[in-house]
């Protein structure tokens, strides 16, 4: 990246938007944070508060004046703040919204009134929706299978509007199963990635939804952290106003995971060793296979994942085993 510049955070205190902010007073940027803790945590930006390039605002998206104060003065926003259960969307479909999409368009208005230059967000591989092609490419979608879905499709099609009627440079990142240190394993909404590791260690039972075969592309925080700051910072016009995969391009079965979180665990904590899944039913709006191309952020964004997943999980179990 070139000369310091002042960057947005929203949803600072998140699992993905504290290691965004971590990055980028690492490389030397002022930095401006905006979460309200709904799924943040203190503890997540707690190292960073003594920082004199760090302010931090608390408050929530669903408010306008909140979201005009803390951008007032960022050149870049990453927006990550939302609300992103699939489960919950669909309990909660309106509580989903609020967030995701007025949210969404409060911090769109913010940051084109403060003359922001760019505008970088928080997609979803959610909004491939029923398309059943393998691998996902960004052109081709199908019909959303959940609000949550439906929330972060309609975030694409409000950037793609403020690009074309307000001049405002705008990208998009499909996050598909973004893992690593931070994530939150508490909770009836937690990532699986988390929430298994957590079962394992306390010897809890392991809920495999379906049978099993269910994949996904996971794709460790560190490779997020890079597709972020790589859109935030590109000179190449071709790549404004886009949307991308963020994966690592590689599919993984969740009876693979389990296997492998098994194994990685067995050597610190032998009862892992006997452990078994449990097996129910499919979740309602979940979607069966997933699995990223990830060329087009390659070619545009100068993209390349650095961490597989066996190598992210080696980094979060260890981060897990401290923590837990």
């Amino acid at each position: 990246m070139s000369s310091p510049k002042t960057w947005l955070v929203t949803g600072a205190a998140g699992f993905i938007g504290s290691h965004l902010v971590e990055a980028l007073l690492r490389a030397g940027h002022n930095v401006r944070g905006l979460d309200n803790f709904a799924t943040g945590k203190h503890q997540n930006i707690g190292p960073f508060r003594s920082s004199s390039h760090f302010q931090f605002f608390e408050g929530d998206i669903c408010d306008p004046a909140i979201c005009r104060k803390a951008v007032h003065g960022a050149s870049i926003v990453l927006h990550q703040a939302a609300l992103g259960s699939v489960p919950l969307s669909v309990l909660e479909p309106g509580k989903t919204h609020a967030s995701n999409v007025t949210g969404f368009l409060n911090m769109l208005i913010a940051a084109r009134d403060a003359g922001a230059r760019r505008f970088v967000y928080a997609s979803s591989s959610a909004v491939y929706g029923d398309d059943p092609s393998l691998p996902k490419v960004e052109e081709r979608i199908g019909r959303p299978l959940s609000p949550y879905a439906a929330s972060k499709l309609m975030n694409e099609i409000y950037a793609d509007v403020f690009a074309r009627s307000y001049g405002m440079e705008t990208i998009g990142l499909r996050y598909f199963n973004v893992f690593g240190p931070r994530q939150d394993p508490a909770g009836a909404y937690a990532a699986v990635i988390p929430a298994w590791i957590a079962a394992l260690i306390r010897d809890e039972p392991v809920r495999v939804n379906g049978d099993g075969e269910t994949s996904r592309d996971f794709c460790h925080v560190a490779n997020v952290v890079q597709a972020n700051l790589a859109a935030g910072s590109t000179t190449n016009p071709e790549a404004l106003n886009q949307v991308y995969n963020v994966a690592l391009g590689e599919r993984t079965t969740l009876n693979e995971l389990y296997a492998l979180l098994k194994k990685g665990l067995a050597k610190r904590f032998p009862h892992v060793q006997k452990a078994s899944p449990i097996f129910q039913d499919f979740r309602p709006g979940d979607i069966r296979q997933s699995l990223a191309d990830i060329s087009k952020a390659r070619r545009l964004l100068d993209y390349e994942p650095t961490l597989t997943v066996t190598q992210g999980l080696d980094e979060a179990l260890n981060w897990y085993i401290e923590t837990l």
